[in-house]
């Protein structure tokens, strides 16, 4: 059967799954003919064989492991000679997706439709278009990420940071559990990485886990160790929990904080995951807690009977235990975790006394969309939103493991779900876990390609800020397009004008000068101008107009950009330090807030 498709003419509703991945990235179609299954007259005609296709290759990444949900019986086709075959059957090699330039068209084909979604059977579409010359115009630049650099020891600062800049990241947030205690080898690396990242306008959170402090505090401090249902020491997968109910064991963990963030020229801290385990809920009591002795005297007190009796065969609760109490001491335990994670926004903020321009995020696991996570681990986020907003710290909801294998479209679903519960104007944000699934999931268990794209533009327009665990968990191949995904931008091209619209300060790839809403424009780097929020026309100037640019990039939130007698003026608001890095590269920090600045001033 032929199957071609022109996007000149297509529609939603009949080739849904080709117009979203284009949308994804916003890839301007006009010049891309789509081919499916036998198409004779352009030179794609099936042979006489079939092969049995599960298990698929792409040369963008041969080692993946790619597998499609069911086995299709597809011919194996002759091709044009100059095609250039992308994906091929595992075992055989027989050509599933090719593409070709003919001209100013690009060709691609598939032998079969590309799924529902537009990444169940060829997650790489989206790398192939661009090697056939089709390139997102529109770039976000504020993504977040996080980073451990246990994964990282030996990689240079100044190349980290120079990847993680070209691919959209304006923040990253460091796990700063491995400096917790002083150590001169350790803490001059993360200062070259601080000062890195400054450089190529990335700003820096310390990133904390409590009640997992650090490695060194959990051998120094077994008598202050959190404690499971069974009464062993809890230490769960990576993190080595805590008793942070015990008052030395809490005037420690302040006072290392303290020092942590004075010792660094941090510019905020994300407080994450501050509540307990775990995802298998009380059936499991091996990882369920909290169960230390201050816990179990306060509920006792409170309650009339002591924790661990839910877990006693000799005890009448051990046989109620799904019952009633149990429900006491699961919200007992809820409402406990939301003491504790105020009680913690209240010492940063007496810590932010002496930095006032510390940023305060706030991770906190899903338990709107996944109703059991309040139950597992004592996430409570209607009751901690009022907390953070008290502290104007952006809540970081992170996407719960239970979930990942559900579709980009449950972000709106998510976001729907705060609006209610938030405060009005609260910085809400969204954290993608980019990871491998346990689920049975298809065609990848970790996303990459045309999955991560989509599931990172529907972030982005459903949340102000979209933050990406981690950043060596995204694969090589996809970091060249993961800034167009993130764009949370609506464009329209008309002859040689790019029209645009956007919430956020966004980059546009641009070959010589350009005018932006008729005036020559001078924030630009490598090819990439950098424009305010709101609406921008795009276009090219006069031959022989080119202007110098009078700053290469900028990481706050920009709002107005205008020249004057040769020198700029920037309006912007930023929630910590911003960074101008200015024609000779040299980095500027600048205050958080709303303001107005010259080069070389700074206006109230």
């Amino acid at each position: 059967m032929r199957y071609l498709i022109s996007f000149l003419f297509f529609t939603m509703t009949v080739w849904g799954s080709w117009p979203r991945l284009f949308q994804s990235l916003g890839l301007d179609a006009a010049h891309v003919s789509i081919l499916e299954g036998a198409v004779p007259s352009e030179g794609f005609q099936p042979g006489s064989t079939t092969v049995q296709v599960r298990s698929v290759t792409d040369r963008f990444d041969p080692s993946l492991q790619i597998v499609w949900k069911q086995t299709l019986a597809v011919p194996r086709y002759d091709l044009p000679p100059e095609a250039i075959v992308f994906t091929r059957e595992r075992w055989t090699g027989a050509p599933l997706a090719a593409g070709l330039r003919r001209g100013a068209q690009i060709i691609f084909w598939t032998a079969v439709p590309i799924g529902e979604q537009g990444y169940e059977r060829f997650p790489y579409i989206p790398q192939a278009l661009a090697e056939l010359g089709l390139h997102p115009r529109v770039e976000s630049r504020g993504l977040w990420a996080f980073f451990d650099s246990s994964y990282r020891l030996r990689a240079d600062p100044d190349y980290l940071a120079a990847r993680w800049r070209s691919g959209g990241i304006a923040a990253l947030h460091i796990a700063a559990w491995h400096y917790w205690e002083p150590d001169p080898e350790r803490d001059a690396w993360l200062g070259r990485l601080i000062e890195a990242c400054h450089r190529h306008a990335i700003v820096t959170y310390a990133w904390v886990e409590l009640p997992h402090v650090s490695d060194r505090f959990w051998i120094d401090h077994p008598e202050w160790r959190e404690q499971t249902a069974t009464g062993q020491d809890a230490h769960l997968d990576w993190r080595k929990l805590m008793n942070l109910n015990n008052p030395d064991c809490t005037a420690s963990i302040d006072q290392g904080l303290r020092a942590l963030l004075q010792r660094f020229d941090w510019d905020g801290i994300n407080l994450g995951e501050l509540y307990f385990e775990s995802l298998e809920g009380y059936q499991n009591p091996a990882r369920f807690t909290p169960f230390n002795a201050e816990v179990r005297e306060a509920f006792r007190e409170k309650n009339g009977f002591d924790p661990k009796e839910l877990y006693d065969p000799r005890s009448r609760r051990y046989h109620a235990r799904d019952a009633r109490p149990m429900r006491q001491f699961l919200d007992y335990r809820a409402e406990l975790a939301a003491r504790l994670q105020t009680d913690w926004l209240n010492r940063i903020e007496t810590i932010r006394k002496s930095k006032p321009w510390l940023d305060l995020a706030f991770t906190h696991v899903d338990d709107r969309f996944d109703l059991t996570m309040r139950d597992k681990v004592g996430a409570d986020a209607a009751r901690l939103l009022p907390a953070a907003a008290a502290h104007n710290a952006t809540f970081l909801v992170e996407d719960p493991a239970t979930v990942w294998h559900l579709g980009p479209e449950r972000y709106a679903e998510i976001a729907r779900r705060y609006a209610p519960i938030a405060t009005a104007g609260q910085p809400l944000a969204i954290d993608i876990n980019v990871v491998d699934r346990y689920q049975d999931v298809y065609p990848t268990k970790q996303q990459t390609g045309a999955e991560l794209f989509q599931l990172v533009h529907s972030a982005a327009h459903a949340f102000p800020q979209v933050a990406l665990y981690f950043e060596n968990s995204i694969l090589p191949v996809d970091w060249r397009l993961l800034a167009a995904a993130a764009s949370p931008a609506t464009q329209s091209t008309g002859g040689d004008t790019l029209t645009i619209q956007s919430p956020q300060s966004i980059a546009v790839t641009w070959t010589g000068c350009a005018l932006v809403n008729g005036e020559p424009w001078r924030i630009h780097q490598d090819g990439r101008l950098l424009l305010p929020s709101g609406p921008s026309k795009v276009e090219a100037c006069a031959p022989g107009s080119d202007a110098l640019p009078l700053l290469l990039d900028f990481n706050g939130g920009m709002e107005k950009a205008v020249v004057h007698d040769g020198r700029l003026t920037v309006t912007y608001t930023a929630r910590t330090r911003a960074i101008a890095i200015l024609p000779d590269g040299t980095p500027r920090l600048l205050p958080a807030g709303h303001h107005t600045i010259t080069l070389g001033a700074v206006e109230p």
